[in-house]
């Protein structure tokens, strides 16, 4: 299937957050249906949290049959297990608390106080990848949809602007340190992973966001700004408020082009 890249305008946080719950719901059943299973990766940030607390709030909910949902992350804080910051303890507490989910099939990132370094983590959450991955599939699972969130400079999971991380393309998993917003030590999967994605869904909201937005439509390098190098096999979506939208290019916001109002 030919990828296909949209931008679906929200008026406000809250909406938009709302929009995206509804519509997973809707694609989870579907996938579910259609192949037994489904695999996503989760993502942290104010709205990537935002959405699995609308997810938790929606009165379909329970019509995921959430045994069958298989938990992955993007990137993690390098910080102990339990850490309020931690995007898994996020999650937890927004969605996966609050619903019948198989263990078995949820995989956080190790956390800084399991009694192993930085990058041997890297390498045991590439690993556990691998033995996810069904055969032929190149040592990855079927992930199904990717969540991402995008940081005021572009940079995607922990994948951040003219740093090593938005270079790879051998490895699935990275170390981080030094990042340039705290906590200075990460584990990210790369660009490859996240591209090998059926569906990208990247949320964006408030006026921080614009210049990022602008850059990453009209085609900027994935190294200045790692957004713009995300492209899903099937689709790429990105779901903005009109605060985020503000600085986009008009002649990127042509209707029939790949810019919508209104979430079809």
């Amino acid at each position: 299937m030919t990828n296909e890249r949209r931008v679906l305008v929200h008026p406000d946080k809250a909406s938009l957050a709302g929009s995206v719950a509804a519509r997973f719901i809707t694609k989870v059943i579907d996938v579910i249906e259609d192949r037994g299973e489904a695999t996503v990766v989760l993502t942290g940030g104010t709205m990537g949290i935002a959405i699995l607390a609308a997810i938790n709030d929606s009165a379909a909910r329970d019509s995921v049959d959430w045994k069958r949902v298989n938990f992955w992350w993007g990137d993690e804080r390098w910080l102990p297990e339990g850490d309020a910051e931690r995007n898994d303890h996020q999650a937890r507490e927004a969605l996966l608390d609050h619903i019948d989910i198989d263990e078995s099939r949820v995989h956080p990132f190790l956390s800084s106080d399991k009694g192993v370094e930085l990058d041997d983590a890297a390498s045991l959450y590439a690993a556990e990848l691998s033995d996810n991955a069904p055969e032929g599939h190149d040592g990855l699972p079927h992930f199904d949809i990717t969540f991402l969130g995008v940081g005021p400079d572009g940079h995607i999971a922990s994948l951040f602007p003219e740093r090593g991380g938005i270079r790879e393309k051998d490895l699935n998993v990275i170390s981080v340190r030094n990042a340039p917003k705290p906590p200075p030590e990460r584990l990210s999967l790369t660009l490859p992973v996240i591209n090998s994605s059926q569906r990208v869904w990247l949320v964006l909201a408030g006026p921080d966001k614009a210049g990022a937005l602008g850059l990453t439509l009209a085609g900027a390098s994935s190294i200045e700004v790692p957004a713009a190098g995300v492209e899903g096999r099937r689709r790429t979506l990105f779901f903005v408020d009109n605060e985020a939208a503000a600085e986009v290019p008009e002649n990127l916001t042509t209707p029939g082009l790949f810019w919508t109002g209104e979430d079809a």
